[in-house]
């Protein structure tokens, strides 16, 4: 008689392992979408900055050089 109920909770034991590994897979994973949002806002920053800098109008050039100045003040500020 105790042979099913032992057989049932081995066998949950092992879909709860189961779930619980699959669980552990994923990890991470907002990490790694939290970097490649950063990513693609730097690259997309990169773009403005080298369309400002080769515009041909003044004001352009400046706002290019000053976002690229603020960008370096803030990763020169990093600590590893």
């Amino acid at each position: 008689m105790l042979a099913p109920l032992v057989n049932m909770q081995l066998t949950l034991a092992r879909v709860a392992d189961d779930m619980r590994r699959a669980g552990a897979s994923s990890r991470g994973q907002g990490t790694v979408e939290y970097v490649a949002l950063v990513t693609l806002v730097a690259l997309v920053m990169v773009g403005v900055i080298a369309a400002l800098k080769s515009a041909h109008f003044a004001e352009g050039q400046e706002l290019g050089a000053m976002i690229l100045k603020k960008i370096t003040e803030a990763v020169s500020k990093v600590k590893y």
